[in-house]
């Protein structure tokens, strides 16, 4: 047991591991389903977080190899969660997010769109995107979990297969008939 703990680069990646686990803890309670719905102010956020952490990760080990020990521990972990989660559903749906009805046959669920903030205005930009009018022309809208608007029309001239990114989620929400 004294050898885990003199030993630095098990030290390294030990933190590591700390720090991975706590940012994906700090990620998934903030709300974020995916990278697509973070904002400039959330990269920035990102990037100082990871500027914050680095000497947590390595300690006193400034060294190269302490640092690509931590980044290999890093991309290990992540590919290890991955695998685990794509087997254990119970733990992949502790993690992820699923997808969410915004629209259903033209009634719009605002109580969902009020939890991810969504507005008014983004419901309508997707719609636009996929060539829809009115929302009565909407079968279906949908959150995927990448963070693509997919909507549906009831109008099969008008399906297309653009996709609609969400780029902002700190809307405030319209009238959603106007």
């Amino acid at each position: 047991m004294n050898f885990f703990l003199t030993n630095p680069y098990i030290d390294v990646a030990l933190r590591s591991l700390a720090v991975y686990l706590f940012m994906l803890i700090a990620i998934r309670l903030t709300g974020k389903k995916e990278l697509s719905q973070l904002n400039t102010t959330d990269v920035v956020l990102i990037l100082l977080i990871s500027n914050a952490v680095q000497n947590a990760m390595v300690g006193a080990n400034t060294s190269l190899s302490g640092g690509l020990l931590a980044a290999g521990v890093l991309f290990l972990a992540n590919y290890l969660l991955k695998k685990v989660m794509f087997k254990n559903k119970k733990l992949r749906n502790i993690i992820s997010e699923h997808p969410e009805i915004l629209i259903h046959d033209g009634i719009v669920n605002t109580e969902i769109l009020d939890k991810l903030g969504i507005s008014h205005d983004e419901i309508k930009e997707a719609m636009r995107e996929h060539g829809v009018d009115k929302l009565t022309d909407v079968k279906l809208a949908m959150l995927e979990i990448d963070g693509n608007i997919s909507i549906i029309s009831g109008d099969a001239q008008k399906l297309q297969q653009t996709q609609h990114k969400r780029k902002k989620i700190h809307k405030t929400l319209g009238s959603l008939n106007s």
